[in-house]
Order: C-alpha cells, then structure tokens, then sequence
C-alpha cells in the first residue's frame, strides 16, 4: 500500500500488509498535517487560540488539541469544514459578504479577530460579604461589597456565574458548589465559591451596582427557597413569597 512501512509484523519481507486502524489514522493525520501546513497560517487563522495551559483550542467547534500538528489536521476535517460552511451561510443571510478562497466572511481575518490586551495586575480587591434572608419570602442570599480604587477609567465591574466544570483550580469539581466571578481591570478577577442552589434572577433579587465616587461595587445574589425549585417548572404553581 503506498505510503505505508513496507515491512509488517506477520507479513513477507516487503509485501506491506495490512495496516491497523490505528495505524491508518496515524497516517491520516500527518498527511491532512502536511497538507494544512501548505494551505493555513495561524497567525491569521481566526479561530486559532492557544490557552494557559498550552493546549491549542479551535473557537469554531470548541475542540482541544494537544499540539499543533493535531489542530492543523483537525481543521481539514470533516467538522471543521462543516462548522466552517455553516458559519459562512449565516454570515450570508446576514447580508455580509463571503470570501470564495476561504469561506469565511469578507475581512474577518485581521479585523474581527479580538485584539488580546496586555495588562498589568495590581492584585485582588478589597471585599466584604453580608448574609442577607428575605423576611417575607424567607429567601436567603449575599450581599458582596468590593472596593475598586484603582479601577481603569471607564470601565465597569463585571459578573457572572461559573459552574464547577467551567473551572480549571479544583480538581476533581464538585458539582455541589458554583462560582461568581467578579471582573475589573487591573484587578485580578475575583472568585466566590457559592452553593450550587439556583439563583433568583428577577431584577430585585439579583441586581449590581458601581459606584462612580467610591469605586465601590454591589452585587446582591438571592436563591430561590426549597418549594420554588422544586416547582418553579410547574405552571400554576406561584411562589409562595408572592401568593396573596
């Protein structure tokens, strides 16, 4: 068989015989390596990120690769490619133009790619944590104080919730707890370690606030009691906090 060793564990002398499914793919992959080498630059591939960990990530279809050789062989497979056409008739019914060498929307390369900015962290906030309980609808919840002194003009605090798989510090994760992570540069991003109970969104139970003069900012995080997520899916069934 062309391309393959010649000489095979339980084969004559230069007869090649036949080679194993983990053979074949072997080969697979370095040929569809080398043949993106020829055709795909990196530097200007948009979905091409390289993590804190030093694995490669493909932002298109959210794989992890080991080294270089396997995202390069990963981008001329079949789920790239199709990740790829799908990308492109979105951005065509969108109205944006789309380019016939690379399939993706015209000027995308070296213009929508995100420009990652290099700034200096000068170390975690100062904090403050208050438990709080609803006296009418007996909801518990937190009340997280930080202080930004030095927060970078113009920019607001940020927050969302992580969940345990999410996070890359504890290991094996605990599916019992969940995580706020609270974000403002130069600050490093701050981490609360919360039960993994779910969190009433509504606007007066979960709300932020930045504070301009102060450089101090809110954020009030209430979970819904026991009854609520046991039939917050149920129609009909309204919480107790609100029957009249």
């Amino acid at each position: 068989m062309y391309g393959f060793p010649q000489n095979r564990a339980g084969s004559k002398f230069g007869g090649g015989g036949v080679a194993s499914s983990s053979a074949s793919n072997s080969d697979r992959r370095e040929r569809l390596r080398k043949l993106a080498l020829e055709t795909i630059d990196l530097d200007s591939d948009p979905y091409f990120f390289k993590n804190h960990l030093g694995f490669f990530e493909c932002r298109l279809c959210l794989t992890v690769h080991q080294n270089d050789g396997s995202y390069l062989a990963h981008t001329q497979a079949k789920k790239h490619q199709t990740n790829l056409a799908r990308r492109a008739a979105q951005e065509h019914r969108e109205g944006k133009g789309v380019d016939a060498v690379t399939g993706l929307p015209v000027g995308m390369v070296g213009q929508q790619v995100a420009v990652r900015r290099n700034v200096v962290k000068i170390g975690r906030p100062g904090y403050k944590i208050t438990k709080t309980r609803d006296p009418l609808t007996r909801q518990l919840g937190l009340l997280f104080q930080l202080q930004f002194p030095e927060i970078t003009p113009g920019v607001q605090p940020r927050v969302r919730f992580m969940s345990a798989y999410e996070q890359k510090v504890e290991d094996p994760p605990d599916k019992n707890f969940q995580y706020l992570l609270v974000a403002a540069e130069p600050y490093e991003t701050c981490s609360f370690k919360l039960q993994a109970r779910e969190v009433d969104r509504r606007e007066s139970r979960f709300w932020t606030w930045f504070d301009e003069d102060s450089k101090e900012f809110w954020a009030q995080v209430m979970f819904k009691t026991e009854r609520e997520e046991r039939y917050s899916g149920v129609p009909g069934l309204a919480p107790a906090g609100l029957r009249r």
